[in-house]
């Protein structure tokens, strides 16, 4: 074996990112590392490269116990690690970023033409013929990931980690860098794959391992692995017959419609979709993690707006190519992140209040007190915030009243479409069924809601109808009594793209 992980375990305060985790490597495969949000990916692959200590466990290479303390440690010992985000300088050459660190010198100074000679002769063994001394940045994502491979395989040439190396990249570009994997492995080194893209999973990977909230819950060979199987052990739930708890279906077309969304998309986030969003209506947007859920989300709210396609409603074209038009259009987005996108931790619940009408309205025209004092009154009443007072600093607040202030933020403002990313996520369960029971007033006073969630009975619980997106397409539509958490697992899992139509 390559390489030997054993019972490897590292405690944060307050959680245990992996709880004794054994994990093998064989030389010469391509070993998928899966699991959603929270899994305890990262964190083994931080523990195996040295940016974290671990606090039990043992790893071995080549039959060696290591322990690298840093990451440079790591490469020495023969494992590196190429990233989504090309983490290399592209304003420097091709040969700069392939020799950087360990240049060829001659008299003491950088002998220029054997850096160039050697950084040719190491994207020969990958079939690339380009010009050494051009900046990186001008050649395309695919072209630098496949640089950033060599460079990695190069210092470190045991075991590449590859986390999310795709996920900017169309058809073709995968293609030229899974070319790459493949003769990489040939030539024996050892490949962890990290990826949400299941068909790339499949297409490419020998064994698959799974972790699910830092624990391994299996390793198996891809070939023997169906996707039902696979999704079942990534999101901890068996398929089963259930009956639909959501709120009601929109078969008897009971909402009018109040947006359409056609041939909207953007290259290297999610691919062309057309959506129709009813009035008083809730549409969840259900896949795994990495399937295009937010990309979506975000790209209806102008961050960064579609490259192609259009967006109306009953008056006409709208306009959303920025968030300040959407916000215009009357949308508003409550982020998945509340602590970086969401709130401002510094200041009180009042100021988080009234922070996006104030911003409507120009800093120029500031918000009387009197109406902000009402305004975060009426809110704490209504949603129930529980705090001493409008004055507390909201950073003191637990989760799921920071997440119900960012939610007034939004209220304020009176949107007529309002997104919610992940809106229960770290909130304790008394506030996720509040939060829940709030979508449902909403809609009922005919807000149309977008819900985004990895919780499958959550999205259950209050879509009318239900989008499944996976490999950042849109690729199946529930409605009314289709909406189970049954169908929208088989829709996930699916290879046919129009297999759950409506």
């Amino acid at each position: 074996m390559l390489l030997s992980i054993r019972s490897l375990t590292k405690i944060f305060p307050g959680t245990r990112a992996l709880d004794a985790v054994d994990f093998d490597l064989r030389a010469g495969e391509v070993h998928a590392l899966l699991g959603e949000n929270g899994a305890g990916k990262s964190t083994l692959i931080k523990c195996l490269t040295g940016a974290y200590r671990r606090d039990a466990g043992t790893v071995t290479l080549d039959g060696a116990a290591i322990d690298p303390r840093s990451t440079v440690e790591a490469q020495m010992l023969g494992i590196s690690t190429v990233y989504q985000e090309v983490n290399l300088l592209p304003n420097l050459t091709v040969a700069q970023n392939l020799i950087f660190g360990r240049e060829p010198r001659r008299f003491g100074l950088i002998d220029s033409r054997a850096m160039r000679a050697e950084a040719r002769a190491l994207l020969g063994q990958y079939g690339l013929d380009l010009d050494v001394d051009r900046d990186l940045g001008s050649y395309s994502v695919a072209i630098q990931q496949i640089i950033a491979i060599a460079r990695a395989v190069s210092l470190s040439g045991k075991v590449l980690i590859l986390d999310e190396p795709t996920a900017s990249l169309d058809a073709a570009e995968v293609r030229m860098v899974f070319d790459v994997v493949r003769g990489l492995r040939e030539r024996g080194l050892g490949i962890v794959f990290v990826s949400h893209f299941l068909d790339q999973v499949f297409d490419l990977t020998d064994r698959v391992t799974v972790l699910r909230n830092g624990q391994k819950i299996v390793t198996e060979n891809t070939a023997d692995l169906d996707r039902v199987r696979l999704i079942e052990h990534m999101l901890g739930r068996a398929l089963e017959d259930e009956v639909a708890t959501h709120r009601g279906g929109t078969d008897d077309g009971t909402h009018p419609p109040l947006l359409h969304f056609t041939g909207f998309g953007r290259r290297g986030r999610i691919a062309p979709f057309d959506l129709t969003i009813g009035k008083g209506e809730v549409v969840g947007l259900a896949g795994l993690l990495g399937s295009g859920r937010t990309e979506s989300a975000e790209l209806m709210f102008g961050t960064p707006p579609a490259q192609q396609g259009a967006a109306q409603d009953d008056a006409g074209p709208l306009d959303l190519a920025s968030p300040r038009a959407a916000i215009a259009a009357g949308f508003g987005f409550v982020p998945e992140d509340r602590k970086t996108d969401g709130i401002v931790a510094d200041l009180s619940i009042r100021e988080n209040i009234v922070l996006g009408l104030q911003a409507a309205r120009g800093w120029s025209r500031p918000i009387p007190r009197a109406e902000q004092n009402r305004l975060a009154a009426e809110f704490i009443e209504r949603l129930d915030i529980r705090t001493s007072g409008p004055e507390k600093p909201i950073g003191e607040l637990s989760g799921g009243n920071q997440q119900k202030v960012v939610l007034a933020r939004w209220l304020a403002m009176n949107p007529r479409f309002l997104i919610l990313d992940e809106p229960t996520r770290g909130i304790d369960v008394g506030a996720h069924a509040e939060i829940l029971h709030l979508i449902g007033d909403l809609t009922r006073a005919g807000m149309s809601v977008l819900v985004i969630s990895s919780e499958i009975d959550e999205l259950v619980a209050v879509s009318d109808r239900v989008i499944v997106l996976r490999d950042r397409r849109h690729v199946a539509e529930l409605a009314g009594a289709r909406v189970t958490g049954d169908e929208i697992m088989r829709a996930i899992a699916s290879e046919d793209s129009e297999g759950a139509a409506a």
